[in-house]
Formats: structure tokens, C-alpha cells, sequence
């Protein structure tokens, strides 16, 4: 390919970790940047390739994003203080990487002749369905409910209202919440949490059963980003993309009873909760059909992963808090 030198920020987390190495797999130049929060062994072996290079450093720092952009083909922009909890917790800082540095990242990015933006965006910004009974799409009403969605959603609107003139033209993905093995694993997301209670033959609360939500594998979220940076740009440039699968919607109750299929003696303890401010059933449909993305793995594949490992002791501390984001 023209075009193989890429920037991620953020590439020691959960999702970055697992597409740098698709990258670097696929022949790419990747650098990769990240302030490592939560430490960097999940990029620790990658060191051995020729075409990796780590920059440890803060996705605000306007300076060192000037150095870092000078060779850079195409970025994708994982770098995020990511989560309801997580933003809550630090708001002011929330703000500060999820939209300022955004802006700041695509105006060097553009200033330096990148060619593509890819962002990293959440389903979480469709908030409340005003009608529980239908899919929301990429045209439906943004309802964001919590910081940390607002912090998108007006990321979102800043990239996309940049001048399609421009050289680099920007991509938003909506993810799906996400869950499955990751180099950088997470325990604070919804299946990764339950399939370990259950393996650690843990009682298991379930919280508001009822709501809806979209699921996707990190593998196939990593994978929707290769193709996003792959599709010809008239088929990407300053287009939105929720990433997953429409059959994928669950409500918790749902997960619950692919669980019980490989822990049919799990203890659950629901406890009903009338009102939940995010409540959605997401269509996938538009990425399907323009960029023919389709899933690799289901809810059922990642349940099976996690207790496999857990089982099998590759994850020995599972409550360790480094496999939280908070």
C-alpha cells in the first residue's frame, strides 16, 4: 500500500493493544502512543518488530504531537479516559483528552498532510431510545446521558464539521460495548465481569436485566478499524459508523442465559431497577453494507475465552485493579 505509516494513540489499552498487532501483522509502520495508566505490558514483546516504535507520552501535549505526526500516513485515535465511571471520577480531565486533545490531534494531524482520522466513538452517545420497541441508526438522534458520551458526541461534531476539502478527512466509529481477551484485559465491562464471577463460582448480581445494549468482540472492533483505514476514502471520508452486529443486541438477562449455557449451576441475583439512563438497540447495517464488515465472534465466543483462561490460570489475579479503569 501508498499509504502504511500509522499513528495510535492509546495503543497500550484494550483495544489498542490488539490492533497494533494487526498492524504491525499487516506489514504497517505503526508508532505507537500512550501515557501507560495502566502500565505497558501489553505492548512489552512488540519491541521485537523492526516496524514498531513506542513513544511514551500524553495525547495533550501539543509538542510532542508536532514531533510524533512529522511521518505519519493515517491515525487512529483510541486515547480516551473511557467510561461513565471513569469520567465521573475526573471530569475536568475527561474533558481534556476526550475532546480537547481531539481537536488539537486533528488540527496538527491536518497540518501535517495526514490523510486520514479515524476516531474512536461509542454507541453509548444514542443514550435513551425514544421508542424501545426500534433499532436507533447512524441518522437517529444523539441523547448522550453521561459525560463521558457528551465528550464524544462533540468530538464527533467537530470532525465532522471540518472542510471536506481538507486533507484529512476524519472517520467516526461507534463502538459497541466491548468485551473478550485483550493484552490489555478488562474486568469492568459487562461479559468480561460476569464470565469471571461465575468461573470464580461467584454469586452474580444482575442490575436493571431489562435494557438493551449492543455487544462486539475487541478482536472485531480492532478489525473494523483496519478496515476503516483500508476502504477507499470516498467510502469513509466524514462518514459515521456503528461498529458491531445488529443480532448482537442483548438486554443483561440475555447474557445471563448464554452464561448459564457453560455455568448451568451459576447462583444470579437480580435486582430490578426500574430506570436506566442508557437504553438502546443499535443497527449495524450501514457498515455491513458499504464496507461489507461482518463479525468473527459472538457474546457465546468470548464467555468461552474468558473462562478458558480463567480456568486454566493464564490470569492468575483477576480483582488485580489494573484490570480496571478506575
Amino acid at each position: 500500500m501508498n499509504i502504511n505509516r500509522i499513528l495510535i494513540t492509546g495503543a497500550a489499552g484494550y483495544i489498542g493493544s490488539v490492533l497494533t498487532r494487526m498492524l504491525l501483522e499487516r506489514g504497517y509502520y505503526v508508532k505507537a502512543l500512550d501515557i501507560l495508566r495502566f502500565g505497558g505490558e501489553s505492548l512489552l514483546e512488540l519491541m521485537n518488530y523492526e516496524n514498531f516504535t513506542f513513544i511514551r507520552g500524553d495525547v495533550r501535549d501539543s509538542y510532542l504531537l508536532d514531533s510524533v505526526l512529522k511521518d505519519i500516513d493515517m491515525v487512529v485515535h483510541l486515547a480516551a479516559i473511557v467510561g461513565d465511571p471513569a469520567c465521573k471520577k475526573e471530569p475536568r480531565l475527561a474533558r481534556e483528552v476526550n475532546l480537547d486533545a481531539t481537536k488539537q490531534l486533528y488540527n496538527l494531524a491536518q497540518k501535517h498532510g495526514v490523510k486520514r482520522f479515524v476516531f474512536a466513538s461509542t454507541c453509548s452517545n444514542y443514550g435513551k431510545m425514544a421508542d424501545p420497541g426500534a433499532f436507533v441508526d447512524e441518522h437517529s438522534p444523539l441523547r448522550p446521558v453521561s459525560l463521558y458520551a457528551e465528550t464524544k458526541v462533540e468530538a464527533e461534531l467537530f470532525l465532522l464539521g471540518q472542510n471536506r476539502s481538507n486533507i484529512c478527512k476524519p472517520v467516526v466509529l461507534r463502538f459497541a460495548t466491548v468485551y473478550g481477551i485483550s493484552p490489555r484485559m478488562r474486568f469492568d465491562l459487562t461479559v468480561n465481569e460476569f464470565t469471571r464471577e461465575l468461573a470464580l463460582g461467584r454469586e452474580l448480581v444482575v442490575y436493571g436485566e431489562q435494557f438493551w445494549r449492543p455487544y462486539c468482540h475487541v478482536v472485531d472492533l480492532a478489525r473494523s478499524i483496519v478496515l476503516a483505514l483500508e476502504s477507499p476514502e470516498a467510502k469513509v471520508a466524514f462518514e459515521v459508523f456503528n461498529v458491531g452486529d445488529t443480532s448482537e443486541n442483548y438486554q443483561k438477562q440475555m447474557i445471563i442465559s448464554e452464561l448459564k449455557k457453560f455455568f448451568p449451576r451459576a447462583r444470579i441475583k437480580y435486582v430490578h431497577k426500574d430506570e436506566d439512563p442508557r437504553d438502546y438497540r443499535v443497527s449495524f447495517e450501514k457498515i455491513k453494507n458499504q464496507l461489507g464488515f461482518q463479525i468473527t465472534k459472538r457474546v457465546s465466543d468470548g464467555i468461552r475465552q474468558i473462562k478458558e483462561a480463567l480456568e486454566k490460570g493464564l490470569i492468575t489475579d483477576p480483582y488485580n485493579s489494573k484490570y480496571r479503569n478506575i
